[in-house]
């Protein structure tokens, strides 16, 4: 929580006034300037730079952890939006989410911000078939689903990357070849006996496309980094073949460069005519990565935006429910 955060905070300051020395490991840039006096920026098992915080930017070390210049934080994108594909008219739920309306083009990045409690997390588990909502209707390429579960969705062709990927997103203890494959069984086996030759392909084709950093496919996934880990969830739910994917908080705790390659990766499939809806509470991405951003206040669809000229202000004004 933040006011644990705090109370760390004060803790290496005291300690650091009594004359100790404090090694402080983060990615989190407002952490790093606010408690330490030199960076040190590791990169692929690799020391890349050092020096002393006061005289370096941020973009500066940016560069450094992703190995390029960033003019661009995202990706710089030509969408090719076509007619709509999902479509969401009066889903609601008895205590988390009402009269919920909306729709998702092909080729089209959708974003959804709101305040935490907005509902939007429930809005799309329910979309999924994780929960169940009471009334709505939810249409896919014009046809009416139902979905009871979390397979009618992905059978159907939606598939949800959660939030919390550490406790929902992989198995930890399997390695990451048998990670990748678990949605995809029936193309990786044969009279009910697992090929382990097609799983291993499987996950080859994947993970190459996400950069992921392994040492090998048969590395246990609980001992990748967040970012890593993320990215064989994402590989994981596109091995499906889905024809809509929801990212919810895609990019929540792992270092710039794995956001870059997200970032990165969510445009090249928009791009092949996928639709992705991104649920994100970090501006930023929602303003550099959406066409158009529905806001969420209270369970309900607060204003929904093309994201042209929009900017920050807005969109917390509307989660708050300020007036202009």
């Amino acid at each position: 929580s933040m006011k644990e955060i705090e109370e760390l905070f004060l803790l290496i300051e005291f300690l650091k006034s009594d004359g100790k020395a404090v090694l402080f490991i983060s990615h989190k840039f407002d952490e790093i300037y606010r408690i330490a006096d030199r960076y040190t920026v590791f990169r692929d098992g690799e020391m890349v730079g050092e020096g002393l915080l006061k005289d370096t930017g941020q973009n500066e070390i940016v560069r450094m952890m992703v190995g390029r210049n960033v003019d661009h934080i995202f990706p710089q994108r030509e969408p090719k939006i076509g007619a709509p594909v999902l479509s969401v008219s009066g889903l609601s739920h008895p205590t988390e989410f009402d009269d919920i309306g909306f729709e998702l083009r092909k080729g089209e990045i959708l974003g959804f911000y709101g305040l935490v409690g907005a509902g939007r997390s429930e809005v799309m588990q329910a979309i999924a078939g994780i929960t169940r909502a009471s009334r709505g209707t939810i249409s896919l390429d014009g046809t009416s689903i139902a979905p009871k579960s979390a397979a009618d969705s992905i059978e159907a062709g939606i598939v949800y990357v959660p939030e919390e990927r550490g406790k929902q997103g992989v198995v930890i203890g399997l390695p990451i070849f048998q990670n990748l494959s678990l949605p995809s069984l029936a193309r990786t086996s044969k009279s009910g006996v697992l090929r382990l030759a097609e799983e291993f392909s499987l996950a080859r084709s994947y993970t190459g496309r996400l950069d992921l950093r392994a040492s090998s496919l048969s590395q246990d996934v609980g001992t990748l980094s967040g970012g890593n880990q993320q990215k064989v969830v994402i590989a994981k739910w596109l091995a499906t073949a889905p024809k809509v994917i929801i990212l919810d908080e895609p990019t929540k705790g792992i270092d710039i460069g794995s956001k870059a390659a997200v970032h990165g990766f969510m445009a090249e499939l928009v791009a092949q005519g996928l639709s992705v809806i991104m649920v994100s509470s970090e501006l930023p991405e929602i303003l550099g990565m959406s066409d158009r951003v529905v806001v969420m206040r209270e369970g309900r669809i607060a204003a929904t935006y093309d994201n042209k000229g929009l900017d920050a202000e807005t969109l917390v004004r509307t989660a708050a429910g300020i007036a202009a």
